[in-house]
């Protein structure tokens, strides 16, 4: 049996995945000790089917959250690693965007010439 003890929150670690869930993706490490990656640590997006992420028998590097020493399992993150997800959409839609040109400063800059405009609209 491999040393449980030996295993730390924050810890990356290399496993191989020894089984799928609907819940999550089961994790086992050559010291026999063996851990979950939950459904919710996969991505931060949202996950429809763990296979979309992981498989059965592939080797892969996941961050430890939490050790359960009495039953010598692992709580492990997989999205703590790997970048997916809304995040990375988000920020890749808006770097393409002009900086200056959005945003209350433009609308504080534009007011003077609409107000003007719409007080000549009412004068005439």
């Amino acid at each position: 049996m491999g040393q449980i003890n030996d295993y730390k929150p924050g810890m990356i670690v290399y496993g191989r995945v020894s089984g799928l869930k609907p819940y999550g993706a089961f994790v086992a490490f050559s010291d026999g000790v063996s851990g979950l990656i939950h459904i919710s640590e996969l991505s931060n997006g949202f996950v429809k089917n763990v296979a979309n992420f992981v498989n059965v028998n592939d080797y892969i590097m996941v961050k430890v959250i939490d050790v359960d020493y009495e039953h010598r399992q692992l709580r492990l993150s997989f999205k703590a690693l790997h970048q997916n997800g809304r995040k990375v959409r988000r920020k890749t839609h808006f770097e393409g965007l002009p900086k200056d040109e959005i945003g209350f400063k433009s609308l504080a800059k534009a007011l003077p010439e609409w107000i003007k405009g719409e007080r000549s609209n009412v004068e005439s």
